[in-house]
């Protein structure tokens, strides 16, 4: 039997769930598949090797382990902002030159975006973020930030790493992928704006599954958390400016202090409390020194979150409603402005089912079924939600956000929270990292194309 073939029986009976490889379990024996020999990566039988087993060795062997670690601290020693990652492409792009990897560049201004594989269908996609934050790295060790006022604060240095050494290792498997793997390395996702930005430029119309992974710390090093459904929470933000009137003369400042008492009903007695929304005024701005002078306008400010797409959608609506009758009610105008471009709106991350078992039983595999966990859901949020999403338009693409723990006990009085100036990496987790991306891409294209 052709090698390939034997990898499509083989991958496809170990990692579809238990109800597709009954029929051919129950005539072979726990050693054999077809009466072929049970071994994820028959290509590689000649050196005994499973895929699991050829994967991590890639991954963890020193020279790579060392090169995704070196990868990682060049890019955290000179961050960059959102739509400024000039001199991250062009660390990624030299990178992939050495590995005679394609690639197009710019994408949403300065992304990278590479292909391995055949060139032809199925594509997945795996996904890095790569933008830094504004923050002053309070961390002294010989790989700090060497730009003023900016760090590497959420992990993003180590994604790009991850996804880079991810990259290596699908290379070396190129000749085997069964379509091509499309690695995106996106700029701006703390502003939420690169995904959207990716979106319009093309990069993910064909795409057919795409894989996300984030550091975290809620886990411990090594462990892979995550979980089906709604995951990460929708995150949006809103401004307002309520004018009173002179004639007769109407006081904002009444109408902005029902608006907020009215905001937080939404909360406490028009939403469902299994549902978890968020509303939080944030900003109150007017008046001045002069203490007997009514002002003109009054701005107010806020942020709100939700898990399920349909409240968060709706809270949005909601909270318009609110401030604008409030200030009708008071005599007054209002503006309100839910789309702002300084913190554009970021729907909920809702992990598809299908593309959550495959990463379930493709992280069992890498780092065994007692370093896999469901995850709780968090209220943070992350764009990747956009590639699964569109912002709400018909077109989705079935995908999945993971985390990877680094949570390493032996130095936990060190370990800060994401967005912390003492926010540090366990650099141990990166090849894990790779390996997943690697196992992830590799194994769907393979199962995929089985099923044709």
């Amino acid at each position: 039997m052709h090698f390939s073939h034997m990898i499509l029986i083989t991958l496809t009976f170990l990692l579809l769930p238990p109800s597709s490889s009954s029929s051919s379990s129950s005539s072979s024996s726990p050693e054999t598949i077809n009466n072929q020999p049970r071994c994820l990566n028959p290509f590689l039988q000649h050196k005994n090797d499973s895929l699991k087993d050829y994967i991590l060795s890639l991954a963890n062997h020193v020279d790579t382990a060392n090169w995704i670690k070196n990868i990682r601290r060049e890019i955290h020693e000179y961050p960059e902002l959102a739509f400024e990652e000039i001199r991250t492409s062009s660390v990624i792009r030299r990178e992939l030159d050495k590995m005679s990897i394609g690639y197009r560049w710019p994408v949403a201004r300065t992304g990278v975006v590479a292909f391995v594989g055949s060139g032809l269908p199925p594509f997945v996609a795996l996904r890095a973020d790569m933008d830094a934050l504004p923050i002053q790295e309070l961390v002294e060790w010989e790989h700090k930030s060497k730009i003023d006022g900016k760090m590497h604060a959420c992990g993003h240095d180590a994604h790009v790493a991850m996804l880079l050494g991810a990259a290596k290792i699908l290379k070396q498997l190129e000749t085997e992928l069964q379509g091509t793997v499309i690695l995106i390395f996106q700029p701006a996702e703390e502003t939420g704006e690169g995904a959207k930005e990716m979106i319009k430029e093309g990069v993910v119309e064909k795409v057919e599954a795409i894989f996300g992974l984030h550091l975290v710390l809620s886990s411990d090093s090594g462990v892979v958390a995550t979980r089906e459904g709604e995951f990460l929470a929708g995150c949006g933000c809103f401004k307002a400016v309520i004018h009173g009137c002179m004639i007769p003369p109407q006081d904002p400042i009444l109408a902005v202090s029902a608006s907020i008492l009215s905001l937080q009903h939404i909360v406490s007695r028009e939403s469902d409390p299994l549902d978890t929304p968020v509303v939080s005024v944030a900003m109150v701005r007017g008046g001045s020194d002069d203490l007997n002078v009514i002002p003109d306008s009054v701005s107010i400010a806020g942020t709100y979150r939700a898990f399920s797409k349909k409240t968060f959608y709706a809270l949005g609506e909601r909270i318009q409603e609110v401030i604008k009758s409030q200030s009708l009610v008071y005599g007054c105008s209002s503006v309100v402005d839910l789309e702002g471009n300084e913190f554009p709106r970021v729907p909920p991350t809702v992990n598809d089912k299908r593309i959550y078992d495959h990463v379930i039983r493709v992280s069992n595999l890498i780092v065994g079924e007692g370093n896999v966990e469901i995850a709780p859901v968090f209220m943070g949020s992350e764009d990747f939600s956009f590639y699964m999403d569109m912002d709400g338009d018909d077109v989705k693409i079935p995908g999945c956000m993971a985390f990877l723990g680094m949570k390493n006990r032996s130095i936990l009085h060190h370990q800060h929270s994401p967005h912390s100036p003492y926010y540090t990496v366990d650099e141990d987790v990166l090849p894990t990292g790779s390996a997943l991306h690697a196992a992830f891409a590799y194994t769907y294209l393979l199962i995929l194309t089985s099923t044709d």
